[in-house]
């Protein structure tokens, strides 16, 4: 069991509310969508969620298996370091690292994270090195044994270095604005097939409707700051209020 609740969210910047959401919960359908229009207030929202952004007032709990805790204390970090994170809608890249060596440092515990543990033997190397070859090997790097070297390169390692790290939810804002069409589809199918595996549950923030509709299970519709609708892709598509708001029927 994993789920990310927020109750009663809400974000105001000068008197002016961006974000006022009564109840939302991420995590029990598998792969969901977040959608909306330019300024909905999607970008904040996962920024609240992940303590990056912190709230006017709100609740956000984390439950799993083993409990129930609350991430309004926590910083960023630490919200990271206990099961939830995000990807980069901006490209933030490890430029003095290999494409390899970015994603081994994915995998080092959080606690000995650092340049130094890379290759410390805080897990079977060979287990390493094969999970790092899998991903790296599954995609056309311009060279998979240097830099990542064009933006939608750079992209790609941020979110695979998400993905190997297998998270218990993973935020991804806008993952696949600026790559190619066939690694658009690679990434989502890598994407549904962890999910499917229960390796983790992951929130796609989207603008690419066809994209949501073809490998979501659930959607949820933000709009003005709120949570208008939400259901199973065929429900969304066909609610009046999202068709009005959203796409423009």
């Amino acid at each position: 069991m994993m789920q990310l609740e927020a109750t009663n969210l809400t974000k105001s910047y000068h008197e002016h509310e961006v974000v006022n959401i009564e109840k939302v919960a991420f995590g029990a359908m598998g792969l969901e969508g977040l959608i909306g229009p330019n300024g909905a207030g999607k970008s904040t929202l996962m920024g609240l969620l992940t303590r990056r952004i912190a709230p006017t007032s709100g609740s956000i709990k984390l439950s799993t298996d083993t409990g129930t805790k609350s991430l309004n204390p926590l910083r960023s970090h630490e919200v990271a370091r206990i099961g939830l994170i995000k990807t980069n809608q901006r490209i933030q890249g490890f430029d003095s690292l290999t494409i390899r060596d970015s994603l081994r440092l994915a995998m080092t515990p959080p606690d000995a994270e650092g340049l130094k543990s890379i290759f410390a033997k805080t897990r079977d190397s060979d287990e390493v090195e094969e999970k790092v070859s899998y991903y790296v090997e599954a995609f056309p790097f311009t060279d998979r044994e240097g830099h990542a070297r064009s933006g939608g390169e750079k992209k790609l390692v941020d979110i695979l270095r998400c993905l190997i790290a297998e998270p218990k939810l993973l935020l991804m804002d806008e993952p696949t604005a600026g790559l190619p069409d066939d690694i658009t589809r690679k990434v989502m199918n890598m994407v549904r097939e962890k999910v499917a595996s229960g390796a983790m549950r992951v929130v796609v923030v989207e603008h690419d409707l066809p994209l949501i509709w073809e490998y979501c299970d659930y959607v949820h519709f933000l709009s003005e700051g709120s949570i208008l609708f939400e259901g199973e892709p065929d429900e969304v598509k066909s609610n009046r209020v999202v068709a009005e708001k959203y796409m423009g029927v």
